[in-house]
């Protein structure tokens, strides 16, 4: 897999640091002077909410928030780890490289002890979108289609397989066509290169194939058929059963019965200091009627609205914000000091990984690991997740 961090524009990362936190415009909020978060490419839904909270923050608090997209998950991470960002609007790829598989099961990355900040869950799925001129109506017609996959976007690749296994279709049933980044693969299916993408329903990329000539439509996942769901799970356990009421042809007069997952999910490093994160989270919950209309999802950031008990641990900062917004719970707690102890197994096993003379080869070192990680999970009385 290529892991270079080319979807970056140079120009923009040259001297962008993380500012020291001084003090802003409001009382109890002390934001930096200037931020830096990651995202999905330009005219995504996580990218578009993410400016919507930046235009937010400058407004109320006076601080100018850059948002640097990126084509896949490594070139989000990359800018937060090396301290140079101080959020990701991450999707299912916090929970990958939180558990240090696939493409974060390398030598220069292993597990990540991300935590979240906020998180959004709105009115849209997030699914395999269909080109309308394939005549695919359920997600097994999809045999013999061309699926969209983002090198360096394990999150994105893995999202797909779980809703083909919905119609009990595994990549082999299908025709996979490899693109640099988000952005590329649907315009990929807008110039008939590849005929199903995955994708929330709102974002800009699905709309615009909506408009195009080909058209879009989104296979229904009935969330009557258990079996159909228990496949979903299997492969991508972090999926949600979701009636979506909006989207790219989708309305309160049109639902389907989709999935979905939290997205975008602002995430920061556990060892990122409470005060950072309870200062960013506290911002976004307080300036929430400011952004909640300006970009399609920002809605689902509501400090009510946040999932519970997710595959992710909360950071103590953003703990301490939602407890102050009264939404945190003793049984969220217990969840989430479980998922933090989670995070120490796998940097543990990790650690003793590293000192076992690892082989070289990179399908080797991944099996490796696969197989070392498994029995640290396993020893620790947890699930593994990967099978």
């Amino acid at each position: 897999m290529n892991r270079r961090l080319s979807n970056f524009a140079p120009a923009v990362l040259a001297g962008i640091s993380l500012m020291a936190f001084a003090p802003a415009l409001a009382q109890d909020v002390k934001l930096p002077p200037t931020m830096t978060f990651t995202a999905y490419d330009t005219g995504t839904a996580g990218f578009n909410i993410a400016v919507a909270v930046g235009k937010m923050m400058k407004d109320k608090y006076g601080t100018d928030l850059r948002v640097l997209p990126a084509g896949n998950d490594v070139a989000r991470l990359a800018p937060l780890r090396a301290g140079r960002a101080a959020s990701s609007a991450m999707g299912s790829g916090s929970y990958f490289a939180q558990e240090g598989v696939f493409e974060f099961g390398t030598k220069e990355w292993g597990p990540q002890a991300l935590q979240l900040v906020l998180s959004s869950v709105d009115c849209n799925g997030a699914s395999l979108g269909v080109a309308k001129d394939t005549g695919v109506k359920d997600v097994k017609d999809l045999k013999g289609k061309r699926v969209g996959i983002v090198v360096g976007s394990p999150a994105l690749n893995q999202n797909s397989l779980a809703i083909l296994a919905f119609g009990d279709l595994k990549q082999s049933d299908v025709k996979t066509v490899e693109f640099s980044s988000y952005g590329a693969m649907w315009k990929g299916l807008i110039n008939n290169d590849v005929d199903a993408a995955f994708a929330t329903t709102i974002t800009g990329p699905a709309k615009e194939a909506e408009t195009s000539p080909r058209g879009i439509v989104w296979p229904p996942l009935p969330h009557s058929d258990n079996a159909g769901w228990e496949r979903v799970q299997k492969v991508g356990s972090f999926f949600f059963r979701h009636v979506a009421t909006c989207g790219a042809g989708i309305s309160k007069d049109k639902p389907i019965e989709l999935g979905n997952y939290p997205y975008p999910i602002f995430v920061t490093y556990g060892t990122q200091p409470a005060d950072q994160v309870y200062a960013i989270t506290k911002a976004m919950i307080t300036g929430y009627d400011i952004y909640k209309d300006a970009a399609a999802g920002a809605a689902g950031l509501a400090a009510d609205r946040q999932t519970k008990k997710w595959a992710v641990p909360v950071h103590p900062g953003a703990v301490k914000a939602l407890k102050e917004a009264g939404q945190w719970s003793d049984d969220q707690e217990t969840h989430n000091n479980g998922l933090i102890k989670r995070q120490a197994v796998l940097a543990a096993a990790w650690a003793d990984f590293g000192k076992s003379s690892p082989p070289l080869d990179e399908k080797a070192f991944l099996d490796a690991w696969m197989k070392a990680r498994a029995a640290a999970l396993a020893k620790a009385g947890m699930q593994n997740g990967f099978e």
